[in-house]
């Protein structure tokens, strides 16, 4: 064998050894990003950590018996009043119930917020099913707006199957905002105004 010839066994060696290092960072970066859409999947099909249930339409059994939702608010990184427009509310079960949150923007920035969610027992997740929330999307509030943001959920009937909740009469449902994104350009004629929406 030649000089050349090792040396160009070695090349293509030493090529193929960088091109599948190379392959195997990759994979383990888009792992990573994966990881974070499959674990929330996941979580919302099975209720794991609390996570609620997303549904397209209202449930079609309503039962007599009720059952106590509690609202909690947090936010962690952002300058906004966040509010439950109501601490309690008291519906049947299956029975779809329309609340909301208030958030404002209390900086001189335009910040872009998004809503972790949980219930508590968070077996209960799995029976908490929304059809709106204020949740799936990004929401983002320039200086000194003001932002209604509807819930619209029901509690499944299936919850009374639950050996762990079938006795349970109270369930608390908890939003915290974080920051999404670096502050966008704010027009000079929206600092310090009085904005007031509607989420959809």
């Amino acid at each position: 064998m030649t000089q050349a010839t090792a040396q160009s066994k070695s090349s293509r060696r030493n090529g193929l050894i960088a091109a599948i290092g190379l392959g195997i960072a990759v994979g383990m970066v888009g792992m990573a990003y994966a990881s974070v859409p499959l674990y929330r999947l996941f979580c919302q099909v099975t209720g794991y950590g609390g996570t609620t249930q997303r549904a397209q339409t209202a449930g079609i059994q309503v039962l007599d018996q009720t059952i106590k939702v509690r609202f909690d608010a947090n936010t962690a990184g952002v300058n906004w009043d966040f509010k439950p427009n109501q601490r309690q509310v008291e519906l049947k079960i299956g029975e779809t119930m329309q609340v909301g949150y208030t958030a404002h923007n209390n900086s001189a920035q335009t910040i872009t917020g998004t809503a972790t969610f949980n219930v508590t027992p968070q077996s209960a997740g799995a029976y908490f099913n929304k059809i709106e929330c204020f949740c799936f999307t990004e929401q983002t509030l320039v200086p000194g707006e003001t932002a209604d943001m509807p819930i619209v959920f029901f509690i499944d009937p299936d919850i009374l199957k639950s050996e762990e909740l079938k006795d349970i009469d109270t369930l608390t449902l908890s939003y915290t905002f974080f920051p999404v994104d670096e502050p966008k350009p704010v027009a000079q004629s929206n600092i310090g105004a009085d904005v007031t929406r509607t989420i959809q």
